[in-house]
């Protein structure tokens, strides 16, 4: 992992992503182990940490480990990645998805994050 890019549980949540998404937009990739979709998605997400430099956070929540986390949030499937903005939740999307796909996600979380 990296200063932008972690492993959150249910004991450091609360610090590790809504604490820090008042500074800085906050990814949580909730996925497991066993799910192929997730292994497909998460190289992704890590190559956009490395390429937005700083500026969104990622953090990655293993449900099987976590599941009050997975259970909170109302994930019906893995992966589901949620947006975290100035201490609450801005957006969401389930399943693999593509490098377009997750840049023009994320241009629109730092957007939203900018403006509120």
């Amino acid at each position: 992992m990296s200063d932008y890019s972690y492993n959150v549980e249910e004991d450091n949540f609360d610090e590790l992503v809504v604490a820090r998404s008042h500074e800085l937009p906050v990814l949580v990739d909730i996925s497991a182990d066993w799910c192929a979709p997730c292994k497909v998605l998460a190289p992704l997400l890590h190559k956009m940490v490395f390429a937005y430099d700083g500026k969104f956070i990622l953090g990655v929540v293993d449900a099987d480990e976590n599941m009050k986390i997975a259970g909170r949030h109302k994930v019906r499937g893995f992966p589901t990645v949620i947006a975290y903005s100035k201490g609450v939740e801005v957006d969401r999307f389930h399943s693999a998805q593509t490098e377009g796909f997750l840049r023009t996600f994320i241009d629109k979380v730092i957007q939203k994050h900018q403006s509120i």
